[in-house]
């Protein structure tokens, strides 16, 4: 989310728009202007479980918000990101009379396998996405696929809804470099061919489908590695189901790694696996497609056209190893998918683009403002 959100400002920005940015101090200073975009970093306290401290961030926000209007002037609307500031956008609307706008990259519901979970503070931020959904004056989701999860467990009207993709700075993860070489700094043979898998190692991303259907490419292509970039609680078993399978010397789990080192081995690798069970949308086809790779994605991911700019696959194991082994025995046609996937990006993914597109839901919930009671 954190990408989408300043390359989205910084594309507002260069549009003319006074942008300002509320999030989390973290390690950085309370005030900045990066690239023309202000952003206001609060502190809270950082005790208690997740809602408490999410409350907290909340109450922060919307005192910084208030100090920070008195010093720039108001504010024509407000724009939030998924549940973590439900409760300061409420307050803002209704306190100083602005309307907001809800983009939901992903739901509780998706992140639990595509079911409701009995915990509570699951149950809680499901509620506060409905909150969201329901208080906002439009929904921003990033594919038609979302769109249709935010009916059927919210009740979110399609009248509003506007489905706006994510987008990626063009040519961001492409770089100049020998693949060899990178293998080769992971014990991995220069000409074997590698998979990768980047993403949070939970089971909502589907790594552990990836590890049981390396066993069906190793048979054909014994050579083939599989490089495992993320952290997630999945890790430990992907790890270990790696070694009952016999498969853990054709694997490689990276964890988490800087972006450096992430946009080098997706340069090195012949082909990206995305075997999510459930895919708001997936920022990795389009980090995939700019470095000109071929993407290998489930049914969960939307915005694929199959077999025109990557591989769908079921989301069962024997399914995505067909997918990989496919790509092997074709090589003309892992250049063509690659290429097919950097054309789109030049012609739909560019910031500036989705930037054209936002501003026009802004327009319609500052009409919806001005015409309510």
């Amino acid at each position: 989310v954190a990408p989408h959100v300043s390359e989205l400002s910084e594309a507002l920005a260069r549009r003319g728009h006074d942008v300002h940015v509320f999030t989390r101090r973290g390690e950085f200073d309370k005030y900045d202007n990066i690239n023309d975009v202000h952003y206001h970093r609060v502190d809270f306290d950082k005790s208690g479980d997740l809602l408490y401290q999410m409350d907290r961030m909340c109450d922060a926000m919307f005192d910084s918000f208030g100090k920070i209007q008195k010093i720039f002037g108001r504010f024509d609307v407000v724009h939030g990101h998924d549940w973590h500031p439900v409760l300061a956008l409420n307050r803002i609307k209704f306190e100083h009379q602005l309307p907001y706008i809800q983009t939901m990259h992903s739901t509780e519901w998706g992140r639990n396998g595509n079911n409701f979970s009995n915990y509570w503070i699951s149950k809680e931020v499901s509620h506060r996405e409905w909150l969201g959904c329901y208080e906002s004056s439009q929904v921003v989701v990033t594919t038609e696929l979302m769109r249709r999860e935010l009916k059927q467990i919210y009740a979110v009207p399609d009248w509003k809804m506007w489905t706006i993709p994510n987008g990626i700075v063009v040519g961001k993860m492409h770089r100049a470099l020998d693949p060899g070489r990178i293998k080769e700094r992971y014990g991995i043979h220069p000409l074997s061919p590698v998979v990768l898998f980047c993403g949070r190692m939970s089971f909502q991303k589907g790594p552990d489908i990836l590890v049981e259907a390396i066993p069906h490419v190793l048979r054909n292509r014994p050579d083939v590695c599989f490089v495992f970039i993320g952290e997630g609680d999945m890790r430990d078993n992907c790890e270990r189901r790696a070694r009952e399978l016999g498969v853990q010397g054709s694997c490689r789990f990276l964890g988490y790694t800087p972006s450096s080192v992430k946009e080098e081995v997706i340069n090195a690798c012949d082909m990206v696996c995305m075997p999510s069970r459930n895919e708001p949308f997936g920022v990795v086809v389009l980090e995939g497609w700019d470095a000109g790779k071929p993407v290998i994605a489930t049914e969960s991911v939307s915005i694929i056209n199959n077999f025109q700019d990557g591989l769908l696959a079921y989301i069962q194991p024997e399914s995505v190893a067909w997918c990989i082994n496919h790509l092997l025995h074709n090589p003309d046609e892992i250049k063509k998918l690659g290429r097919a996937g950097q054309q789109r990006i030049d012609a739909e993914f560019g910031w500036d683009r989705i930037a054209r597109r936002t501003e026009e839901v802004y327009r319609r919930a500052l009409g919806n403002a001005s015409t309510a009671p």
